[in-house]
């Protein structure tokens, strides 16, 4: 064999031996970015569960009253556990006296988490106005304020964090901000609004949005 064979034959495996380790190195790539996102995935579920055990805690102190600004959307897999443990508590509260009204946008998709709330005995409103867009909390008792931080600009965005500030000026603040808010709307009335604006029947919208049909037709018969 002659040394130009040779010298081919070693660069021909050379060249199968790089190709090899460039496959190895693009499957490892993509499994390293699928752990990263596994692991970012799971760092935003613990943020969201903070969050929700946050305004758990807060809710829990209330004796009087709570008002709130909420985004009211429709909970997914790892949130409609937190959804169900807040309506528990706060028809505990309601039970007990304590006054609790959330503001919504008016979003139609926000029906699943007023009708749940509404059942547990809370108020619930809906506004069209830019404070109900951008911000989002809870005021317990006049005295201390939880709020919710998304986790990138945009008033889709899930609540990321949250932060409870014990102040009463800061409660008194967003509770005028709170109360001026324009057009508010019942439950019931939004409801109607919606049907109105869509045709849809309440079967349709219970259907849609996954709202009990009966308690539905309750509210449109007020």
């Amino acid at each position: 064999m002659s040394i130009e064979i040779g010298l081919l034959l070693l660069e021909s495996v050379l060249l199968v031996a790089t190709i090899i380790l460039l496959v190895l190195s693009l499957k490892e790539g993509r499994q390293r970015d699928k752990l990263l996102g596994e692991m970012s995935k799971a760092t935003r579920i613990l943020t969201r569960q903070e969050y929700f055990l946050t305004v758990l805690d807060a809710m829990m102190s209330a004796k009087e009253e709570i008002v709130g600004c909420i985004t009211g959307r429709f909970p997914g897999k790892s949130d409609s556990q937190m959804t169900k443990d807040i309506s528990a508590i706060l028809e505990t509260l309601t039970k007990k006296g304590v006054r609790v009204k959330y503001l919504l946008p008016k979003f139609p998709d926000r029906l699943h988490v007023g009708s749940l709330y509404t059942k547990a005995g809370a108020e619930i409103m809906y506004s069209s106005c830019l404070m109900v867009h951008n911000m989002r909390f809870i005021i317990v008792d006049d005295r201390m304020a939880v709020i919710g931080i998304p986790e990138s600009i945009g008033e889709a965005e899930a609540t990321g964090k949250g932060y409870r500030i014990p102040s009463e000026g800061l409660s008194m603040v967003l509770k005028s901000y709170f109360n001026t808010c324009e057009k508010q709307t019942s439950f019931g009335d939004y409801v109607k609004e919606v049907m109105k604006q869509t045709g849809a029947t309440a079967q349709h919208l219970a259907r849609e949005y996954k709202i009990d049909e009966d308690e539905l037709k309750k509210f449109l018969e007020t």
